[in-house]
């Protein structure tokens, strides 16, 4: 054995050692954090553990995708709090990443107006904190009419200050969730596929709108028609889908922020791809539409991706606002979770390991898209 291969094994061996103590050291470190919690609780008369979980709540909140009572217990109550954030969480990151998209694109554009605007947008919308801007809306919606003189659209969509009245299929809020699942899974079965990003725009509205229509007209109920449509009875709505005040402020709040920083991200992406693909593509006849999503977008994609799961994450993150306005997210469950039974240290676990759960999933669907969108070596 050589002299160089003695010292690269020595190195080797030392950087293992150090690895292995460090873990020790980790392990040893919490251990005896856990501990010194346990005895001073115990000293204190703080009873610890999740046994709490099956006892009543005795509180209610806000809003729910399922059946609820005061008498639900904190299992129960903490899992619908978590079926929100996700509800929120994805709704946002939806529209977000759409309008990111188009203000970046028309950031990117050689239009001056269109750049002047999406540029006003980003600066505005950026630099506001978010938490101020969720604020802003709800004080600003509460202010709105009542449902009597509320803003119609169509006679079919209203918004008041009792929320956001909009037409919706005749089907149990479970049904409907699975519904958006399905439509979700289409998607990422298009992305797996590879489908160019147009067709498989049309094919998923297509796929979309048909098994919208396919579950309204097997699960509705017996003489009720395909679409509920909100109608003003007294002083209240009747019908369609109430979205309340707080959940719209949370999710206009949220796609404005994100779609933001989205939009440099697609700025960014856009301007990477080489001028020497864009001149090819106008030698040959193609209009700016067709060299947007024929070559600038397919090529921009492999650099947008990865910080886009970021603002991803971000916006996942973000649905912790909640708590400001009232929107029963599972921060603000777990928040009076805390306050009414004094688990403290497990309701925080129980947070962060929701959290770390969503976060870590999403990261892990970005890093499998990112690979499905590179160049494969030949």
């Amino acid at each position: 054995m050589t002299t160089t291969e003695v010292l690269r094994k020595k190195s080797r061996q030392r950087k293992i050692t150090i690895q292995v103590l460090l873990v020790i050291i980790s392990i040893i470190a919490i251990w005896g954090a856990v501990s010194s919690a346990q005895v001073n609780l115990a000293a204190l008369g703080i009873t610890n553990g999740f046994g709490f979980l099956d006892r009543s709540t005795g509180w209610d909140y806000s809003f729910s995708l399922v059946e609820r009572s005061i008498n639900d217990p904190y299992s129960k109550t903490l899992v619908i709090g978590f079926q929100n954030t996700i509800f929120v969480g994805f709704i946002s990151i939806f529209f977000a990443t759409i309008f990111g998209f188009i203000i970046g694109t028309g950031r990117d554009s050689s239009h001056p107006g269109v750049k002047a605007a999406a540029t006003v947008f980003v600066q505005t919308f950026r630099n506001i904190p978010l938490i101020l801007q969720g604020v802003f809306l709800y004080s600003v919606l509460i202010h709105f009419p009542g449902p009597r003189q509320s803003m119609s659209f169509a006679d079919s969509v209203f918004l008041s200050n009792r929320g956001l009245m909009l037409p919706g299929l005749n089907v149990s809020p479970s049904v409907a969730v699975a519904l958006i699942l399905a439509i979700a899974s289409v998607a990422v079965l298009l992305v797996w596929r590879k489908v160019p990003l147009l067709r498989g725009l049309i094919i998923w509205i297509a796929a979309a709108i048909s098994m919208s229509v396919i579950v309204a007209f097997v699960m509705r109920p017996e003489g009720e028609p395909l679409l509920s449509i909100p109608s003003l009875k007294g002083l209240r709505f009747n019908g369609g889908i109430t979205v309340s005040i707080e959940l719209v402020a949370m999710i206009t709040a949220i796609t404005l922020y994100g779609s933001a920083y989205i939009a440099e991200v697609v700025r960014g992406g856009l301007k990477q791809v080489p001028s020497g693909l864009i001149e090819a593509g106008q030698a040959v006849g193609l209009t700016q539409g067709q060299i947007w999503h024929r070559i600038k977008m397919p090529m921009s994609l492999r650099s947008i991706i990865p910080p886009l799961g970021n603002q991803w994450i971000f916006i996942m993150k973000a649905t912790t606002i909640g708590i400001a306005i009232g929107f029963s997210d599972m921060f603000y469950i777990v928040s009076n979770s805390i306050t009414q039974s004094g688990q403290t240290l497990e309701l925080i676990f129980l947070l962060m390991a929701a959290f770390l759960t969503v976060n870590f999933s999403i990261s892990i669907f970005t890093n499998w898209l990112n690979n499905r969108l590179k160049l494969k070596a030949h």
